[in-house]
């Protein structure tokens, strides 16, 4: 639970400001009822500040049109859940902007909310799993249906999470939408926590203060934390909405969240994981202009700077990167600081070739498959995991070869290596036949098989797919190998084995075969 030095001090309240509590939810009702204690030492927020429950429970906050107040939910116990599937831990206040083209935030859930805390049955053991999603953005209900299909399915009833997070772009654009994705999460049937990404935005909203009305009316709030037993969790929005300008959009954070961010952080266990989500990279994505404000970047890291561990969670790319933040990027602290800028549940936007089952291939403009991230957090220490959709293929790897080369030529074609989840540090390597293993060399190019799709939609003389796969991009995870041509003629074995702290030891076998030819 939070220290005392994260209360905020106010005045004496108005009576039309929330005077409220939290409780105990002994009957598991959700609500408060007569003889349920109250639990002290629980934080309380609007998104700026916090304020904690007395000894009898309650707690005092000023109520504001456009604010959410939300519980920051201490480890240990768990949550009602709501009857669209969300955790009950918030009530929105009423919306600021009118006459939104997607009605916003309409009036008040309550003035003010109770909020249930629920003790756990039993007490739980081994890691933390969670569910990592970036950008489900479905643009119609047929992307909808994909994603229910592709990524939901598998994983009803998945035993093994704990817990669900997504990185933003819950839509694209649409935001008719958000409630058919809410919908499709609910089959999880775990409590899920949504960032909010630049195709969540109100276009229509007059500034950035309320272009996220809509998404609040489905979500709740746009910055709050959250407590489990191994981490701590922010979710941040840290898309600063420019209406009239080009870009429409930049990546940052404003004055209100760095207020909560120092009160939260000042109380927050130092030695325990801190985990922060939000949808845009924290690290710059362009080499010509500015994609998250550098001054928002440093104060953050300055905050950030007391924590043994922090990680970060982003999405926004539609591609894979693992990042070790140093000073290069405004880290200074003594711990380690790590981005996971994680790939998309829609991969490359739902497009491609649809198989059997009438789902398009979507792989990532880096060549990774469309699916989800798993986080395993243990008290200690924690790692990553990539999913393929569907686990097809289940593959950590993708290799490109060449069929067939010439015996004695110049040995300048390669073998490449896409490992989908590979750390920077990983040790990839090659052996071919029943040689030596050798190293494979990194290289930040696009992936050759993305690129030959590239080139067969281009060449294609009608249209293959509904949208064509994205246009390769240079990815962070790949390898490469000059493929021998000066052994015996005839089929060769290559097999790829890359190893590192997540991966453990994955491979993947391939064949090329070399001819002799006479000039």
């Amino acid at each position: 639970m939070l220290l005392a030095t994260a209360v905020a001090v106010f005045p004496p309240l108005l009576s039309a400001d929330c005077d409220s509590r939290v409780f105990l939810d002994a009957n598991r009702n959700g609500v408060y009822d007569a003889g349920e204690r109250g639990v002290s030492g629980v934080g309380v927020s609007d998104g700026t500040h916090i304020v904690l429950s007395g000894r009898d429970g309650r707690y005092r906050l000023p109520a504001s049109p456009g604010k959410t107040l939300f519980v920051i939910k201490p480890s240990g116990y768990a949550l009602p859940m709501r009857s669209d599937g969300l955790p009950d831990f918030f009530a929105n206040q009423a919306g600021t902007a009118a006459g939104l083209k997607y009605g916003g935030v309409l009036r008040s859930d309550t003035a003010c909310k109770s909020f249930a805390l629920q003790p756990l049955a039993q007490k739980p053991e081994g890691p933390v799993s969670v569910l990592v999603f970036g950008d489900p953005q479905p643009k119609s209900a047929v992307d909808l249906d994909y994603y229910a299909r592709d990524i939901i399915a598998p994983l009803r009833a998945d035993p093994a999470a704990t817990l669900g997070i997504t990185l933003g772009d819950v839509v694209h654009d649409d935001l008719t939408l958000l409630a058919g994705v809410k919908q499709a999460d609910r089959q999880l049937g775990i409590p899920r926590l949504y960032a909010a990404g630049n195709h969540d935005i109100d276009f229509d909203a007059g500034d950035d203060a309320g272009s996220l009305e809509s998404f609040r009316a489905q979500f709740g709030p746009d910055t709050f934390a959250w407590e489990e037993r191994h981490a701590n969790f922010i979710v941040l929005d840290d898309v600063i909405y420019q209406p009239g300008s080009k870009p429409a959009y930049i990546g940052g954070l404003r004055d209100s969240q760095f207020h909560f961010l120092a009160r939260y952080l000042a109380g927050a266990d130092k030695d325990k994981l801190l985990v922060i989500s939000a949808h845009i990279p924290f690290f710059q994505t362009k080499s010509d202009a500015e994609t998250f404000r550098t001054a928002d970047r440093r104060r953050l890291f300055k905050l950030l700077e007391p924590f043994r561990d922090v990680l970060l969670l982003t999405a926004h790319s539609h591609a894979q990167n693992l990042v070790r933040h140093g000073p290069d990027s405004d880290w200074h602290g003594p711990g380690r600081l790590f981005e996971y800028n994680a790939g998309a549940t829609c991969g490359g936007y739902w497009a491609g070739v649809k198989d059997e089952d009438g789902i398009p291939d979507a792989t990532m403009s880096d060549g990774t498959p469309n699916g989800y991230a798993r986080l395993h957090i243990s008290p200690r220490d924690y790692r990553l995991q990539w999913f393929n959709a569907r686990n097809r293929p289940n593959a950590a790897m993708a290799l490109h070869a060449p069929q067939v080369l010439r015996r004695g030529a110049y040995p300048g074609v390669g073998l490449y290596a896409n490992v989908f989840m590979a750390r920077p540090d990983a040790r990839v390597e090659v052996r071919i036949d029943d040689g030596l293993w050798q190293p494979m060399q990194r290289v930040n190019r696009a992936d050759p098989r993305v690129v030959a799709q590239n080139l067969r939609d281009d060449a294609a003389p009608a249209l293959s797919a509904y949208d064509r796969a994205p246009e390769a991009t240079a990815s962070s995870h790949l390898w490469r190998f000059a493929l021998p041509t000066d052994l015996a003629a005839g089929e060769h074995r290559i097999r790829v084995r890359a190893i590192d702290e997540w991966l453990g030891e994955v491979s993947q076998d391939a064949v090329y075969r070399l001819e002799t030819v006479n000039p």
